[in-house]
């Protein structure tokens, strides 16, 4: 039987390595959507081929796109990672996460090259601020209010494509993504090692996660089933609050005493306009900035998750401390801790 043909744009960042590495083992022929660029750090096995889109060119992504379906045919799956969390110019979530979107969506129409399934990896910042007073899970049937640059450029792009006819789809909404290689969570990981927790705010956060490998497998399922205009949340299915996770972290790391500091979200608010001034002037993103500030100051980040158990037998096969004790044997053999 042939192969089924795949490309993962986004393929050098953080999700995208291990979606290449899950479509490697799963026997797909794999492309690899970077740019000329990026980095090939963890993309190094001999089974990986490689594809140069230019999303900001309809005109030469539309070329590019006939080009391959010439010279290897269409591909059977498309999942679109490509996007950025962080940037200088606050336009340029627009830009990337969603104009860009739309011209892959359009390029792929002209070019006749319309996948089987086309997944779209958004995020739950797409839906904007969970309810803070009764701490009720976010729903499907939520009315989506983003609160952040971020989040209204992800909206903005699953509109899009839900707006496109006869363009197969499944879009997934994550929450915080954590695992090997990934860097803002990291931070914490190395400030508590380092002995201090610090918090945001004095209002508890209920927090979920999902560990890399598991959205990684999701978005397999998300290809392989028959089912198609739709979109999911993505989450382990537990809920912390900051504490817990921190309680968790300690443990992983072995650290028994732990300064805890809460910083009031006002002064939480003045560091991070501060830090994203100073990146602009460095000329280098800030993990701490002003659209990051808002995430942060939220406190529910509880999401439904049964649609995505129901219609594609989702099932996690990592909880949080074991996700956390992978993580961090991984950064610790590379040098990171």
């Amino acid at each position: 039987m042939q192969m089924k043909k795949i490309i993962i744009t986004g393929a050098s960042g953080f999700i995208g390595s291990f979606l290449v590495e899950k479509a490697v083992s799963l026997g797909y022929q794999t492309w690899a959507g970077v740019r000329a660029s990026s980095s090939r750090e963890y993309l190094k096995d001999n089974n990986i081929l490689f594809l140069e889109l230019d999303f900001g060119n309809k005109e030469a992504l539309t070329e590019q796109l006939r080009g391959f379906k010439n010279l290897f045919g269409k591909a059977d799956y498309i999942i679109h990672n490509a996007g950025i969390t962080k940037c200088l110019n606050p336009e340029d979530f627009d830009k990337i996460n969603f104009q860009y979107t739309a011209n892959f969506i359009d390029a792929l129409q002209e070019a006749d090259c319309i996948p089987e399934k086309f997944v779209l990896m958004s995020s739950l910042s797409s839906f904007g601020v969970g309810d803070e007073k009764n701490y009720t899970p976010i729903k499907l049937t939520d009315t989506p209010h983003p609160n952040t640059a971020y989040g209204r450029s992800k909206l903005k792009a699953e509109q899009y494509l839900q707006n496109t006819t006869n363009f197969p789809y499944i879009i997934l909404r994550p929450t915080g993504v954590y695992g090997p290689r990934e860097r803002d969570y990291f931070l914490m990981l190395k400030t508590v090692k380092a002995g201090l927790d610090v918090g945001a705010g004095s209002k508890p956060q209920h927090l979920t996660f999902i560990y890399v490998k598991d959205l990684a497998a999701t978005a397999f399922l998300a290809l392989e089933s028959p089912v198609k205009n739709k979109g999911y949340f993505v989450a382990d299915g537990d809920v912390y609050t900051d504490k817990q996770y921190t309680s968790l972290v300690k443990k992983a790391l072995g650290k028994k005493v732990v300064l805890s500091v809460k910083v009031p979200l006002c002064i939480l608010k003045v560091v991070s306009s501060i830090a994203e001034d100073i990146s602009k002037i460095t000329g280098k993103p800030s993990t701490l900035n002003r659209d990051k500030y808002k995430i942060m100051r939220q406190r529910n980040w509880e999401c439904d998750i049964e649609p995505l158990k129901s219609d594609l037998n989702f099932k996690p096969q990592y909880n949080l401390k074991e996700g956390l004790d992978e993580s961090i044997k991984w950064y610790r053999e590379n040098g990171w801790l």
